[in-house]
């Protein structure tokens, strides 16, 4: 995933499937200057600073 495809999710409220090493999450900020996003994950309580390029979208259609 890319810094541009990350500001469209959250400027736009799209409900997207995001996820990091197969875990669902939840973006709760990003640091631009870093390419870093600050990721909830969905199953439990544990927060998390991530690369944005390790996060991805499954492709509903396979």
């Amino acid at each position: 995933m890319d810094l541009q495809r990350v500001h469209s999710i959250l400027n736009n409220k799209e409900k997207c499937d995001i996820f990091y090493n197969d875990r669902p999450v939840w973006i709760q900020g990003i640091d631009d200057t870093n390419d870093i996003a600050k990721v909830g994950f969905v199953d439990n309580f544990e927060e998390k600073d991530v690369y944005v390029q390790d996060l991805y979208e499954k492709d509903l259609y396979n």
